[in-house]
């Protein structure tokens, strides 16, 4: 059985003990947030969350940051966090929808047969005063078998393809001073700018408040950038994590994406064979 794209806070209230129920708190954040996940989950979180830290469950064989892990490894670390490709897995991250849309992604790349994010995310959870704790989760450790779907996870090659040939639009969720060029990127050494040929839809246009915006308002925010949702559509950002924020926001209109860019531009802008173009 399929599971929702979100649940709500008083849905994950009334299930908080069922049996094949695994929460996952992905809290994580750019350098520039001044945050940090890993410390915000110790201080507090969900009752039976298990934190998802997507630069340690990643592939160590590339500097780039976390990037997709081989799926031995993730079935491994995932698995010793008691969560099995069977559960109804829960995602959600102390910023509303931010990183949880990349564990989502991920989990959902890798097999896992039901995937849902929090509506609202721990802001929302805490505001309504349910309950939090500080208590560390002892999981019982499970199996969780994989069933990459790689397909859906570009590379550097299949971008430069797709925007010589046109065969499917590059969709850059970074804020629009850095698509444009005229802010820094948060990572030192990467150039300003954009892929010539890529489209920008801020990942800020399609939340709010946690949760995406409905779907008349999805569909403006493609739309206003010029991005043609009947076809194919490869999401890209800082590092691969709002990608994933807009390949959950296609999904939920019925239009899920081609592919993801998993080196994003960390990889690009660091690149002297990458053109990068401003404005």
């Amino acid at each position: 059985m399929n599971a929702p794209l979100f649940v709500t806070t008083q849905w994950l209230a009334d299930h908080l003990n069922d049996a094949n129920l695994s929460i996952v708190d992905a809290s994580w954040y750019l350098p520039t947030m001044n945050r940090d996940g890993k410390a915000e989950y110790e201080a507090g979180h969900i009752p039976g969350a298990v934190h998802f830290d997507i630069d340690m469950i990643a592939d160590k064989t590339t500097l780039l940051p976390h990037m997709v892990p081989k799926p031995d490894e993730f079935a491994r670390a995932v698995g010793a966090m008691g969560i099995s490709d069977q559960d109804h897995i829960v995602v959600y991250d102390g910023a509303g929808l931010f990183a949880a849309a990349r564990v989502w992604w991920t989990f959902t790349e890798m097999g896992a047969a039901r995937v849902s994010l929090l509506e609202g995310g721990a802001p929302r959870w805490k505001a309504e005063s349910r309950a939090w704790t500080n208590t560390k989760t002892n999981p019982t450790p499970k199996t969780f078998k994989t069933s990459l779907n790689d397909a859906s996870i570009a590379d550097l090659a299949a971008v430069k393809a797709a925007l010589t040939t046109k065969s499917a639009q590059i969709v850059d969720a970074r804020p629009a001073d850095r698509f444009r060029g005229e802010a820094p990127e948060p990572r030192p050494g990467l150039k300003q700018g954009h892929m010539p040929g890529s489209f920008n839809v801020q990942f800020g246009d399609v939340v709010a408040n946690g949760t995406l915006k409905n779907e008349n308002d999805l569909r403006a925010a493609f739309k206003q950038a010029g991005v043609d949702l009947d076809q194919p559509i490869i999401t890209s950002c800082g590092s691969g994590v709002s990608a994933a924020i807009l390949a959950l926001a296609l999904q939920s209109i019925g239009k899920p994406i081609h592919a993801l860019y998993d080196g994003s531009w960390a990889e690009w802008g660091a690149r002297d064979d990458c053109e990068v173009v401003k404005g």
